[in-house]
């Protein structure tokens, strides 16, 4: 990268003034809706839920970390702190002995179950209803485009020394 990037023009400065708006609010009010209604934290919410999309409620360790967009060792805490309230079951996985697998059990898909209801109708506040239709379409497909290229560039683990970058 250049030492002399541009600045950015008035519309990028105002589009990128919103992003850092959004992530910095939507997070504390989704967080602060799922804690008062189910007693859940929004990063909880989303293992159980990525979980309740994978076949039999089962996924190794390494994708749910992908499909949460956390780092492996934040993962495997969150993991724990369900494992602890009876929602997540840890597995050995049988086809590689090094690898974890994460489970669904009852009770954690009926806690989902439970917050959806309330989380959705948060998300549909905070995120849909301030936007007109084609709004949210224009929305799906910059998030969509956003998500597509920082899932390609953005490493979740960063490198720990001795071990190179995964890519």
């Amino acid at each position: 990268m250049s030492a002399q990037a541009p600045w950015l023009d008035p519309v990028e400065a105002r589009a990128w003034r919103g992003v850092v708006t959004v992530l910095q609010l939507l997070p504390l009010a989704l967080d602060r809706q799922l804690q008062a209604d189910a007693g859940l934290t929004h990063a909880d919410y989303a293992v159980l839920a990525v979980l309740s999309d994978a076949p039999d409620g089962v996924l190794r360790m390494s994708a749910l970390a992908t499909g949460t967009g956390t780092s492996q060792s934040r993962l495997s805490h969150a993991v724990r702190r369900l494992e602890e309230r009876g929602w997540v079951e840890r597995r050995r996985c049988d086809d590689d002995g090094r690898g974890a697998l994460a489970a669904l059990t009852a009770a954690g898909r009926a806690v989902l179950a439970a917050a959806a209801p309330g989380h959705v109708a948060e998300v549909r506040r905070r995120v849909l209803e301030p936007l007109s239709r084609e709004q949210v379409a224009a929305l799906a497909d910059a998030a969509g485009a956003l998500a597509e290229h920082l899932l390609a560039t953005v490493p979740v683990d960063p490198p720990r020394a001795g071990r190179p970058a995964s890519s």
